[in-house]
């Protein structure tokens, strides 16, 4: 009986599943959507500022599954888009008397 998982455990493990299948589903509709240079570039971005990196994810799945995207995302575009949403920085100057 020790093989056996109680009724508890199966429902933890369930929606570890569902998670690794939703992260697996996500990640084969970037792949397809996005050049390699592309992933490469999001995943740099990812270890410095991953709600950016996110961001840019779902906007980029959200133009592959509503077929507004004729061609894969490219590195330029890439760009383009973490531009857009970086918000503006503060210029800092110390002015010293």
């Amino acid at each position: 009986m020790r093989g056996m998982l109680s009724m508890s455990e199966r429902q933890q493990k369930q929606p570890d599943k569902e998670t690794t299948d939703r992260k697996m589903m996500r990640e084969a509709a970037l792949r397809m959507a996005l050049t390699s240079e592309a992933r490469q570039r999001l995943a740099n971005v990812k270890m410095v500022r991953p709600d950016l990196a996110s961001s840019i994810e779902e906007y980029v799945i959200q133009l592959a599954s509503s077929g507004k995207l004729r061609k894969a995302v490219d590195d330029e575009q890439v760009k383009q888009m973490l531009g857009a949403l970086q918000e503006k920085k503060r210029e800092i100057n110390i002015r010293r008397i």
